[in-house]
């Protein structure tokens, strides 16, 4: 007698959280706004994790500098766009998932773009205040759960980080600004990931600082020379950030007991 295996991609998984969970995951629409160092490996895991729909959102190039923390960023896809190279990546871990990107820098200006109520779950991987707090406020407005990374630059203590509401976070520099904007629009909650390390500061190098060093791809329109200061990162924070977000989504969706 021949039997048929029922082995896929997911099976480890569905050992862990059943049929009904995955099948509920299969369904499920996340929008993923920013894929940097914590955004990729978000992408990533959603996928991995059986996610049937992805919309993937950023603007950026990939940059030789990204290739210390960001998935999907390797000397071979130097200088393609990010939204790119992650639907090829991740149509590889699934052929079946169903891939939506947007060449677009979040902000109140381009949020009409996004029909936030189609979505079931939002991660928040951007880096602007005034986007962190678009997308905040139209989530609450089409009732869509999100979750946020606070900063995750200027650390090097992957085991700080945990899942709080925004308001009973602290030392945070980026958690402290969001709590001020969020209570100003009188919104009561949002589920952030931050840590309460000190930022270290970046050490001042002209030789491998973006501001006088700019390697950017040609075409990028927002380049580190725009910034106020260059951010330090590492291969080991922003990951374990991104993999945090995606375990709360994927607990959210099926509705799995809390760890």
């Amino acid at each position: 007698m021949v039997t048929t295996s029922m082995l896929n991609q997911f099976s480890r998984t569905e050992l862990i959280f059943g049929k009904k969970a995955m099948d509920k995951l299969h369904h499920a629409r996340v929008a993923v706004f920013g894929l940097g160092g914590v955004g990729s490996y978000t992408a990533e895991a959603l996928a991995r994790s059986g996610v049937g729909e992805l919309d993937l959102i950023d603007d950026d190039k990939v940059c030789i500098t990204n290739i210390n923390r960001q998935l999907f960023a390797t000397r071979k896809t130097v200088g393609k766009q990010k939204t790119d190279v992650a639907k090829e990546r991740l149509e590889e871990i699934n052929p079946e998932i169903k891939i939506n990107t947007y060449n677009t820098f979040y902000l109140p200006e381009t949020s009409d773009q996004f029909d936030f109520g189609q979505y079931d779950y939002i991660v928040d991987a951007i880096d602007t205040v005034k986007g962190k707090i678009e997308l905040v406020i139209k989530a609450q407005e089409s009732n869509t759960p999100i979750i946020s990374s606070m900063g995750a630059g200027n650390k090097v203590d992957p085991t700080a980080f945990k899942v709080e509401d925004i308001y009973k976070t602290k030392v945070c520099p980026l958690a402290k600004v969001m709590r001020q904007e969020l209570k100003k629009r009188k919104i009561k909650k949002l589920k952030v990931v931050y840590s309460e390390e000190l930022p270290i500061k970046p050490i001042d190098n002209d030789t491998v600082n973006c501001k006088t060093q700019c390697v950017c791809p040609p075409g990028t329109t927002r380049k580190c020379t725009h910034r106020n200061q260059i951010p330090g990162s590492n291969a080991f924070v922003p990951p374990v950030v991104g993999l945090i977000i995606a375990g709360e989504i994927i607990k959210d969706i099926i509705k799995a007991p809390k760890i």
